[in-house]
């Protein structure tokens, strides 16, 4: 089934098209999206169609920022239903934590996570399995969610660095200054890098009191039993660097007891197990691929005390050593095979 993104996604488009001298709704119908779709928030639109729009948008206007120009129009409100929960929560880490969680009920093709190195947090934005993000949707994304700690911190924040897998534009316009001054192409991931004290601060607008309503509203939103095994990979991924990942810890985070998660994941065919080291190969590869990392801090970030723990795992289940696996010929082999932009 084909990822969907709520038409949301396109607030202000016509109004930038039109700002640049063409008209919306020839490139609009082009790629199969009608007017009505544009006119509405809750409409469900197939990302695909969405990222060839923005594409082909950038393409006919020669506006190669495009998609930043878009994300200067974004709060957290444009998230629906999940901005609903995330503005009570009572920091910043929390009300980003539902957000990245929960992205799903606003862009199916869309999978996020935190990741947190002693001082240093990232936000990385990449694509679902199966799903692709052109130049136009991930810089669109990473400049939103600037957008959006902006709004939770204050105008003056600035995240420490803005990553991006792709190079750098022809020239950078002024648009580029929404991610802040500190923009690095051809990296290994999407995403933005911020000090992890900053999201320890207050939610300037939680309401406590309104809070255990929210809180129901997105548990009705989202039965966990349908997608536990998916959930849990996420919020895996964000406990790994912290050597905290444990069933129960996945389970509390999810709001259910750990029996109740093993029922859910071996529905799935998953048990814990099976599930934290799939999770823990997918990094491990993604991570090998590049070389902005060493192996001490790739055997940190995956949840190992130790280099020779992670290399021990490593061979058990690939059969070779992960210096084996950073060897240029490997790196060549996963940069030509087809996969997910990041």
């Amino acid at each position: 089934m084909a990822a969907m993104v709520r038409s949301a996604v396109l607030s202000g488009y016509v109004d930038q098209a039109l700002s640049l001298g063409i008209d919306p709704m020839l490139i609009l119908r082009s790629v199969g999206i009608g007017a009505a779709a544009v006119s509405a928030s809750d409409t469900w639109l197939p990302t695909a169609a969405v990222d060839l729009l923005l594409e082909r948008t950038a393409r006919e206007t020669n506006c190669e920022e495009f998609g930043l120009l878009l994300a200067e129009r974004r709060s957290l409100a444009n998230l629906g239903p999940v901005a609903l929960v995330a503005r009570e929560e009572p920091d910043i880490r929390s009300a980003l934590q539902i957000v990245l969680r929960h992205i799903s009920l606003h862009n199916e093709a869309l999978r996020t996570r935190l990741t947190q190195a002693d001082s240093l947090t990232t936000i990385h934005v990449q694509a679902a399995p199966g799903a692709s993000l052109g130049r136009q949707a991930t810089e669109l994304t990473v400049a939103a969610t600037c957008r959006i700690l902006r709004e939770l911190l204050g105008q003056q924040w600035h995240p420490l660095s803005v990553c991006f897998t792709h190079g750098a534009p022809e020239r950078r316009s002024d648009a580029y200054g929404i991610l802040g001054p500190a923009i690095e192409f051809e990296q290994s991931f999407n995403g933005i890098v911020c000090y992890t004290h900053d999201l320890d601060a207050a939610n300037p607008l939680a309401d406590p009191l309104l809070r255990p309503y929210a809180r129901e509203y997105l548990r009705s939103l989202t039965p966990v039993g349908e997608s536990a095994a998916e959930q849990a990979r996420a919020i895996i991924e964000t406990l790994l660097p912290t050597q905290q990942c444990s069933a129960a810890t996945v389970a509390a985070r999810l709001g259910i007891d750990r029996r109740t998660l093993h029922r859910y994941l071996a529905r799935s065919g998953e048990t814990f197990t099976t599930l934290l080291n799939a999770t823990r190969l997918d990094l491990a590869h993604r991570y090998l691929t590049h070389h902005d990392r060493t192996l001490t801090v790739i055997a940190t970030e995956l949840g190992f005390s130790e280099l020779s723990a992670f290399s021990r795992w490593f061979r058990h289940h690939t059969g070779h050593s992960p210096t084996h696996s950073r060897a240029p010929q490997h790196s060549k082999a996963s940069e030509s095979s087809p996969g997910v932009h990041r």
